[in-house]
């Protein structure tokens, strides 16, 4: 539970502009980790430099960063919010547990060069992370997805 209070003390600026964030946080997964552009063939045929820019990219960072936090405010009670995303991540975009890591490291990133998250605040948010890609793995397992 402190893990959940400990993040949404920095959670404020990222709701107040989902847009900025949701495209730093993906054209940073894109830059850093470049496989996991292939993820999204909708946006193969954008130019690094515009990723962040992207009206489109910016939309689905927007859909990520929103769903992150509503498994926050949920506060460890995320089953019903966590297995609807599990269910399409593993059968309809087949997305590989090891990319929930790497989002991770780059919102964590992200946040604590924009958002001021100190270490206390990164320490949480990786920890709780853990715990929702455990539960993800989990829910994967239920579905047959080796993921």
């Amino acid at each position: 539970m402190a893990d959940f209070e400990t993040i949404l003390k920095f959670w404020a600026p990222v709701e107040e502009d989902f847009n900025t964030y949701g495209g730093l946080v993906l054209a940073r997964l894109f830059t850093e980790h470049p496989d996991t552009l292939k993820l999204f063939p909708k946006f193969a045929g954008i130019a690094r430099a515009d990723l962040a820019r992207n009206a489109a990219v910016s939309a689905h960072g927007v859909t990520v960063l929103k769903k992150l936090g509503e498994l926050l405010k949920a506060r460890g009670n995320h089953a019903a919010i966590l297995k609807p995303l599990s269910k399409t991540h593993a059968t309809k975009h087949k997305i590989a547990l090891v990319n929930f890591k790497l989002i991770t490291e780059v919102i964590v990133k992200v946040l604590e060069e924009k958002a001021g998250l100190d270490g206390a605040g990164k320490q949480a948010l990786n920890d709780a992370m853990d715990v929702v890609i455990a539960d993800v793995g989990a829910d994967y397992k239920e579905l047959g997805f080796a993921g």
